[in-house]
């Protein structure tokens, strides 16, 4: 019961300060709203003030809130992704990368920005503007299924081939993503380049709603995993004579990652190290306690996507950094931070 009210007291704390964090993000731009504030004005729109403009009331509905909701539920989703994979896999660099998925997304998409022009006219309208986004959706399912089959005998995944078939994966598909760059035009590059390095820039409400229906699911069924991935870090055998399903346990998470990456992917582009940063952190505060980590995921990955996303569009505007950039240069130096303390822990 105690631990539990720990629990829920970080959650609350993380919380409150992801508030104050979009409240700044909502604030933060150079439109100018006539001397008001944007959370000024969102106020009266939610009160049904009639005097604002329409351009005041798009700039701070349908531009900024819009995409702080897509850094919150895509920061979350990336940081509870990788966390459950690294407990799954006892291995702090698993992540959808690692695995093939992002690759698997990213592929597809490449395809799709490069060769769609031969076939888009052939489909319907509503599948033409949202193609890129299902092509990378299918590309992550289907690294995820391909990895899987590989690392799966006789109704066992063998976690050290998936890894390995997941790396593979990675580098067939980054190698024809560098073919189809090296072929495609100048606007074609110029749409792989941003998709590459990622951006929420193109949120809407509609995306939204499919990411919180897509967050919903999968928490449904991961979030209660935290006890499962604990008891996974004893080992296998252990793990099944405590009662957890190890096979079960390994196809849901797989599965359930694959989902959120995909959806990740197909909305905002690659977007790396999320899940690599958060769970990294988590576990210097909490060691490798998932019951307490998976859920405070949840929260510090949309703290440090919307963070990130907002210095993005703040630090060279009225232009945008890609945020892909930016968690790469967070990333790289606890990546490196990761790999001194497994040398130290060899010697």
């Amino acid at each position: 019961m105690k631990a539990q009210s720990k629990l829920y007291a970080y959650v609350t704390i993380s919380t409150i300060l992801l508030v104050i964090i979009a409240v700044w993000s909502l604030n933060t731009g150079v439109y100018d709203f006539g001397g008001q504030s944007a959370f000024e004005v969102l106020g009266k729109m939610l009160n049904g003030n009639s005097t604002l403009s329409m351009s005041d009331k798009y700039v701070v509905w349908d531009v900024r809130a819009a995409r702080i909701i897509m850094a919150i539920l895509i920061g979350s989703m990336l940081a509870v992704s990788g966390t459950s994979l690294q407990g799954l896999f006892k291995n702090p660099l698993a992540t959808g990368d690692l695995i093939g998925l992002t690759s698997g997304a990213t592929l597809l998409a490449a395809i799709t920005i490069v060769l769609g022009g031969h076939f888009k006219q052939y489909l319907p309208e509503a599948v033409q503007f949202s193609l890129v986004g299902i092509s990378a959706f299918i590309g992550s399912l289907l690294s995820m299924l391909l990895v899987y089959r590989i690392s799966t005998s006789g109704g066992k995944t063998n976690v050290v081939m998936m890894l390995l078939s997941g790396v593979a994966i990675t580098a067939i598909g980054f190698s024809i993503t560098g073919f189809l760059i090296y072929i495609s035009k100048d606007d074609q590059l110029r749409d792989l380049t941003f998709w590459n390095l990622g951006s929420l820039a193109a949120a809407t409400w509609t995306k939204n709603i499919i990411l919180v229906i897509v967050l919903i699911i999968s928490y449904i069924i991961l979030l209660p995993k935290g006890k499962a991935l604990n008891a996974m870090m004893l080992g296998e055998k252990d793990a099944q004579h405590l009662g957890i399903n190890v096979e079960r346990l390994k196809k849901q998470i797989i599965i359930i990652a694959a989902l959120m990456i995909g959806s990740c992917v197909a909305f905002s582009g690659t977007i790396g190290f999320v899940g690599l940063i958060v769970p990294y952190i988590l576990r210097l505060l909490f060691k490798s306690n998932y019951a307490f980590i998976l859920p405070l995921s949840a929260v510090c990955g949309s703290i440090l996507l919307l963070t990130a996303d907002t210095f993005s569009r703040s630090i060279a505007a009225p232009s945008e950094l890609p945020i892909g950039i930016l968690t790469a240069l967070m990333g790289g130096p606890i990546f490196i931070a990761i790999l001194v303390k497994f040398k130290k822990s060899l010697s």
